[in-house]
């Protein structure tokens, strides 16, 4: 029997005990979520995706279903050194298992290594290939080494100036003391 998987409507039971393997190559403007916090930019980058299925045998010879997904992106974040645009890598390369309810999926998920889900007939793989890319984003976007030279430090010539120009308040209050007579 020869099977169609789609990814946005994936019966994972089925995929997984055909051992099936999906990819594709989505524009990012399929993913929302992804290119909102990409600033809107970078609206036709590729994002790169492969889900394997597989049912294993665990250690009390029940099958369980697994999927394991890659997925990358390359996006343009503002870097947060030099303000300037950084082509930033998000990569995923991640196993899991599938159980029979959201309840179980919640339990189990705690104690296990591997990330649990719950098993559906129309379970939508690009909201999981999302989901893990923005579990990916780096919590500050820079570059390795900033194309331009880095400001360090905030000086500015007329505030200096502007500065020594005003008289001491420490000096102004010694000499409202030192004129007072006691």
């Amino acid at each position: 029997m020869s099977h169609e998987f789609v990814a946005s409507r994936l019966d994972v039971k089925a995929f997984a005990k055909a051992g099936a393997v999906l990819s594709g190559q989505d524009p990012l403007s399929k993913y929302p979520r992804l290119l909102e916090e990409a600033g809107g930019q970078g609206a036709d980058r590729p994002v790169q995706w492969e889900a394997h299925g597989e049912m294993r045998v665990d250690v009390s010879g029940l099958a369980q279903v697994w999927l394991h997904l890659n997925a990358q992106v390359t996006l343009p974040l503002t870097c947060q050194r030099c303000l300037g645009l950084a082509d930033m890598a998000l990569a995923v390369d991640r196993a899991f298992r599938f159980v029979a309810t959201e309840e179980q999926a919640e339990a189990e998920d705690e104690e296990a290594e591997e990330d649990v889900l719950a098993l559906s007939r129309d379970f939508n793989l690009q909201e999981l290939i999302e989901d893990e890319l923005l579990m990916e984003w780096p919590v500050v976007p820079r570059h390795d080494v900033c194309p331009t030279a880095v400001k360090l430090a905030a000086q500015d010539a007329d505030f200096d100036a502007a500065q020594a120009s005003k008289p001491n308040p420490f000096a102004a209050l010694a000499g409202l003391k030192g004129g007072k007579s006691s």
